[in-house]
């Protein structure tokens, strides 16, 4: 059991943006949540599911939308804590702790503000690994663990709680709330006991995300290698973004972007994108594939850049890392794998692509 005080807010908002994969939500904001929320009620206890009583009652909050979106309609806060509250009442038990659904952007420092306002610990756990666009795009799904019931809740006091039958639904009916309260909403979601998520959840990804973010913090100055090597990941590509496709429609932020290699012009690597970055095309080659992570990174100063902040002309590195191991069972690709976002492409598996990572990251 430790605590996380304001001093741990910056580079765990940095491990969190190298994790969204370029989405999440912008986690600058959700950084100055968690810093008001802990200066107002203090550091955050953060524990190990088993250290929880193991019938007690753990839940995920977050927010969902498109990220483009949620730039402009910055969340008031209020919400989050609102949707956590209303689960209880719906469920007729109080939470014992919160747990972020995803260690990436935004969703990893808003249940942190909650934790802090609720005055309970929070869960060194997620059901992700990374940022995902979907709400059953997790590893409990594949555990068998229910999303519902979901509550749906907006900042102007608006809620919806949603009782559905597979975690797909919770999606689809998730998202129509979403979209018709603004596109960008706390939604509070899979309930679970402390037991269930001990024996489900990608343990200790809090504190995964806070070592990425010191390391990350540190590679302006020594380069990559060091946190490549701690994470597992590899070097992709090296050049500068000559074409960006972004929109938001059905409340996700979709588009392309394309980066012309830095040394062979001729060669592009294509990225495509659903909130997140999804997948990297190399001349027309799959090279990495969900649910593996590709994280963009500014040449000069190697900060992570989020897909609503791509940009012409920008130099970039992109690199990869490999999922949590909790993703390899069998379903996995169904749920999150190229075709479960609509390509017609295969599972690139990780290790396998090696040989196409000839960037020149720095």
């Amino acid at each position: 059991m430790r605590q996380i005080t304001s001093e741990d807010i910056e580079p765990l908002a940095l491990g969190a943006t190298l994790l969204g994969t370029g989405g999440g939500g912008d986690p600058h904001i959700g950084a100055l949540m968690a810093k008001q929320a802990i200066d107002e009620f203090g550091p955050v206890t953060v524990v190990e599911p088993d250290a929880l009583p193991p019938d007690g009652l753990v839940a995920a909050v977050a927010v969902v939308g498109a990220p483009t979106v949620i730039v402009e309609r910055v969340p008031a806060g209020s919400e989050f804590v609102a949707s956590l509250r209303a689960m209880s009442r719906h469920l007729g038990r109080d939470l014992v702790a919160i747990m972020p659904i995803e260690v990436g952007g935004m969703n990893t420092l808003i249940p942190l503000a909650a934790a802090a306002e609720m005055g309970l610990p929070l869960v060194d756990a997620d059901g992700m690994g990374r940022a995902f666009p979907e709400i059953e795009m997790t590893v409990f799904t594949l555990a068998g663990l229910p999303a519902a019931p979901i509550v749906v809740a907006d900042e102007k006091g608006n809620l919806g709680i949603f009782e559905t039958t597979t975690n797909k639904t919770a999606e689809t009916l998730g998202r129509t709330a979403v979209v018709q309260l603004g596109m960008a909403n706390a939604v509070a979601q899979y309930p679970m006991t402390a037991g269930q998520c001990a024996a489900a959840a990608i343990r200790g990804s809090l504190s995964y995300c806070l070592e990425l973010g010191r390391r990350l913090g540190e590679a302006a100055e020594t380069g990559l290698a060091d946190l490549l090597a701690f994470a597992g990941g590899r070097s992709v590509f090296s050049g500068t973004v000559v074409d960006v496709d972004r929109r938001a429609t059905d409340g996700f932020t979709r588009g392309t972007c394309a980066i012309e290699h830095a040394g062979e012009p001729d060669r592009v690597l294509r990225l495509l994108i659903q909130n997140e970055l999804l997948i990297a095309l190399d001349d027309g080659e799959p090279v990495v594939t969900p649910p593996d992570l590709i994280c963009v990174l500014d040449h000069e100063n190697t900060r992570p850049i989020t897909t609503e902040n791509l940009a012409y002309g920008q130099r970039v590195d992109v690199i990869a890392l490999p999922a949590a191991e909790q993703w390899h069972r069998e379903g996995f690709t169904d749920l999150v794998g190229p075709r479960a976002f609509g390509y017609d492409l295969d599972y690139v598996p990780f290790t396998t692509t090696e040989a196409n990572f000839q960037g020149s990251v720095r």
